[in-house]
């Protein structure tokens, strides 16, 4: 199939764009190499495709109105993955703007792209930051999601509802995808893994937010990857149920729309994640003991029962495999 990924410089993105064409599907993978974080490891994540020669490399800002419009026109995906965004939830409350630029805004235009072009499935990407600081465990895509604790948030919860609007409106078949805590190789030098594994190697304390009293659905990016890719072709119906409007129960089964969540059943607390980190580094880290931070929550885990109905798969790479796997790639990326 002809597909188009947004992100496809960013760390899910990339990897799904690598497994697209390695199973001979043509990609346009857009992305605008932002700055948010080193553009060095995003220019080398996109050497591991360019020469494919099934990947056009697209370089553009999704709320560039008139260029999605063009590559849309140009190319005709039959299936649009959408993975860019301004990521991060701690940096929200800094950049608010770009949060709304991108995740709004960018996201109205691939919507509309998908209807004017005829897109036969659109899957995009949201995140159990959703939730907020729901107390009901596991996470249900059934659960309200109506109280965002972060502007991040927000906008996800956001493009689900507009998704659904275009579902409901155009017949566009929609698939959104709460995603919980991605780790792994190529990883975003933002998150935990990855900042805990640069301190630790440089001597530096590693900052521990609610006094290290976290836990999460640690879910492996080859798990996420895998389960995307399945998703391709379970297009969803009209006549299915759809989950995630709850609240507006008259909506039911009105439109070609489904929520999953993504991600390792198995919640891991977060001083365990650096026990094995430890252990693979062969240092111990030093930890500053902090606070709970605006927008951050205590708890994720997954309820995954849709998603395994949907793809009979579910990620269950454990997280010390994962994060060997990461260790390994580091020590290799970075010359260490």
């Amino acid at each position: 199939m002809k597909i188009l990924v947004t992100g496809s410089a960013g760390f899910i993105g990339n990897e799904t764009c690598l497994q697209l064409l390695e199973l001979g599907h043509e990609v346009i993978g857009i992305d605008n190499l932002s700055p948010y974080y080193d553009v060095q490891l995003k220019e080398d994540r996109l050497l591991r495709i360019k020469d494919n020669s099934n990947f056009i490399d697209a370089r553009m800002n999704i709320e560039d109105r008139a260029s999605i419009e063009r590559v849309f026109q140009e190319n005709r995906p039959e299936v649009v993955i959408n993975l860019a965004a301004q990521a991060g939830v701690r940096y929200s409350l800094e950049n608010p703007h770009a949060y709304i630029d991108t995740n709004i805004t960018g996201f109205l235009n691939i919507l509309e792209g998908c209807k004017v072009t005829g897109c036969r499935h659109l899957i995009y990407s949201s995140s159990s930051s959703v939730y907020g600081n729901n107390t009901q465990l596991p996470f249900s895509a059934d659960d309200s999601v109506n109280h965002p604790i972060s502007l991040y948030a927000a906008t996800k919860r956001s493009n689900e509802l507009m998704a659904h609007v275009y579902s409901h409106l155009y017949g566009l078949p929609c698939t959104g995808l709460r995603f919980f805590t991605v780790y792994g190789p190529w990883g975003r030098p933002d998150m935990a893994l990855f900042l805990f594994t640069k301190s630790i190697l440089e001597g530096r304390p590693i900052e521990l937010f609610n006094r290290g009293q976290m836990s999460r659905s640690f879910t492996y990016i080859s798990d996420i990857v895998r389960s995307l890719i399945r998703l391709i072709d379970r297009v969803p119906d009209k006549a299915i149920t759809h989950n995630g409007l709850q609240d507006i129960p008259s909506l039911s089964g009105s439109a070609p729309f489904k929520l999953h969540n993504i991600g390792n059943e198995t919640v891991v607390s977060l001083l365990r994640y650096v026990e094995l980190l430890e252990d693979e580094l062969g240092i111990k880290a030093k930890k500053n003991m902090l606070p709970m931070q605006p927008g951050d929550v205590q708890t994720t885990s997954a309820d995954i029962q849709s998603l395994v109905e949907a793809i009979e798969f579910a990620p269950k790479t454990s997280v010390e495999e994962g994060v060997a796997n990461f260790v390994s790639w580091y020590r290799d990326y970075y010359n260490i």
